[in-house]
């Protein structure tokens, strides 16, 4: 934990937006170096122009690289295209744009010319698609979510409205880095004046905000008066907040509708950088100080830059642990949408709490595990055979109350906006109700660390396979399972998932750092999961080892 974790930040903490804004333009990124290449993640490709990571060649390349990719589906219908408040959004949506229209792509923006939350997007999308026919319409998002301020993103969804597969950003990331290494020949572009003449305007606000109703019952919000504190925390929901407050009649105050994006009134994360992450009590102290103070609210939320992850903070407990509130989540959603149909699963990633696990099991429902990443839970979704779909790190979506496909992205705005549902049909709040599940179920320890690994280490994990893990106990306990698929859908996960009767661990190569992630539960407390910790490593550097 840094020091000054959680206490605001200071001028030498902000970026320098003159120098990020130049580099995007001026620095040109090497293609032999693998830092500096176009690489999608689970949410797109990520960096900073500082590093040579996310700079106008690479936007051009990845622009060009997403046409071809659509037209070669079939995909000919308009692009939607949303941008969140970082300061490299802004000139990564205009290069965008000059490169769409180059192509002769059908373009439209936010008619209000504002920020637009991941979320809407996929929701337009998928509105689109009903209306004109399914297939016709994509999006692109530039937002780099909640990584800190110095950073960029640029992430794809196909005509199906979520993150686009492995398959299609592979395909895309490899022509990308192709026209890179080509000194971007094959890119056609236009001046930014005739693209943006070019390109059409779409109300995503008003299409998004009026159709609420049909995912929650905002009418238990409004009967029970419930006084609602909403934080966009300087993101692209700034502006939706007020108007769903209005729109609706709810009791609900915007807590701060600064933006910056410098985002120099954030508290700093636990790592002492500036991090719009809405799980992090270090980052949302200032939301937790206000409810910590006079009960103004009986619920307050927050939001991540481009709003697909929620932070639900309650006057008896503070900031949600995440795992917990999508327990609860389930557990009413569940019990509350008739109709869903009696078959209709619920969705879970790996590394998410076994909690979910008994929660389910107790509703009589069928579990959908699957790896990490959303675009696992998009299927499901699409055709309403999942009914919630959630991970771990706050990134959630349910379908609408008739059972049918609402967003196929994370929707961090709807997951906040049902802890006020909760809280007015219950009577109680979100986290009251999680001290009931763990009467029911058990009180899980979770945690997760991280272990150093090279390169090579964390290619092996990613490639292992359960007869590579020869231990028989762990903390304990017999194993009852070892996994390298998901149970839910059989895809690799990547690393290793290792069960016992009331513990687990998952381990998985990082991204980004020369580290492993092990993710751990355990309901026998704290003490036996930091021995489920300590056995991990163990069993994973004899895997490795073997």
């Amino acid at each position: 934990m840094h020091p000054r974790a959680g206490t605001r930040a200071r001028p030498e903490d902000l970026v320098d937006l003159d120098a990020l804004l130049s580099a995007y333009a001026d620095v040109e990124p090497d293609p032999s170096d693998p830092a500096q290449r176009v690489v999608f993640g689970t949410s797109g490709h990520r960096g900073s122009s500082l590093d040579a990571a996310f700079n106008e060649a690479h936007i051009l390349a990845t622009t060009q690289a997403i046409v071809e990719h659509r037209a070669a589906q079939g995909v000919s219908g308009p692009l939607l295209i949303g941008r969140d408040p970082h300061a490299l959004s802004e000139p990564a949506w205009r290069t965008a744009l000059e490169v769409l229209a180059g192509n002769d792509v059908q373009v439209l923006v936010d008619s209000r010319d504002g920020y637009t939350p991941t979320p809407a997007v996929s929701h337009a999308v998928l509105r689109l698609n009903r209306e004109r026919g399914a297939g016709t319409a994509d999006g692109i998002v530039v937002t780099p979510s909640h990584n800190p301020p110095r950073d960029g993103g640029f992430k794809y969804n196909p005509p199906h409205g979520g993150p686009a597969g492995s398959e299609a950003t592979s395909a895309i990331a490899a022509r990308a880095n192709e026209l890179l290494e080509n000194g971007l020949d094959g890119v056609r572009r236009v001046p930014f004046e005739r693209a943006r003449a070019a390109a059409e305007g779409f109300d995503f606000l008003s299409s998004y905000v009026d159709d609420l109703p049909s995912a929650l019952d905002l009418e238990a919000v409004r009967r029970e008066a419930v006084r609602i504190g909403a934080d966009p925390l300087g993101g692209a929901s700034v502006s939706y907040w007020g108007e769903i407050a209005e729109r609706h009649g709810l009791q609900l105050s915007v807590v701060d509708d600064t933006v910056d994006p410098r985002w120099s009134f954030m508290p700093l994360d636990s790592d002492g950088k500036i991090r719009m992450d809405c799980s992090s009590p270090s980052a949302m102290a200032n939301l937790i100080t206000t409810m910590q103070g006079e009960a103004q609210y009986d619920i307050a939320t927050g939001n991540d830059a481009d709003a697909d992850r929620h932070g639900i903070v309650t006057p008896d407990g503070g900031l949600m642990n995440p795992n917990h509130y999508l327990a609860v989540a389930i557990s009413y959603l569940f019990s509350h949408r008739p109709r869903w149909g009696a078959e209709v699963a619920v969705g879970k990633t790996l590394v998410s709490s076994s909690m979910i696990d008994r929660v389910v099991a107790a509703l009589g429902r069928r579990l959908l595990e699957v790896p990490v990443g959303f675009k696992h839970f998009v299927p499901g979704l699409l055709d309403g055979s999942v009914g919630f779909g959630g991970e771990e790190s706050a990134g959630a979506s349910f379908l609408r109350t008739d059972g049918t496909v609402w967003t196929t992205d994370k929707d961090g705005i709807l997951l906040a906006l049902l802890a006020s549902e909760i809280r007015g049909a219950t009577g109680r709040s979100p986290s009251e109700l999680y001290a009931q599940l763990v009467a029911e179920h058990g009180d899980p320890a979770y945690a997760r660390v991280d272990a150093p690994a090279s390169r090579e280490e964390k290619a092996r994990l990613a490639r292992l396979s359960p007869s590579d893990v020869s231990a028989g106990e762990l903390a304990g306990q017999p194993i009852t399972a070892v996994l390298t698929r998901a149970p839910g859908n059989g895809e690799a996960i990547g690393g290793l998932k290792v069960l016992t009767q009331d513990a687990w661990f998952a381990a998985r190569p990082s991204g980004t750092e020369d580290v492993y992630k092990i993710y751990a539960e355990s309901f026998r407390g704290r003490s036996h999961l930091a021995q489920v910790q300590e056995e991990a490593r163990a069993v994973v550097s004899a895997a490795l080892a073997g």
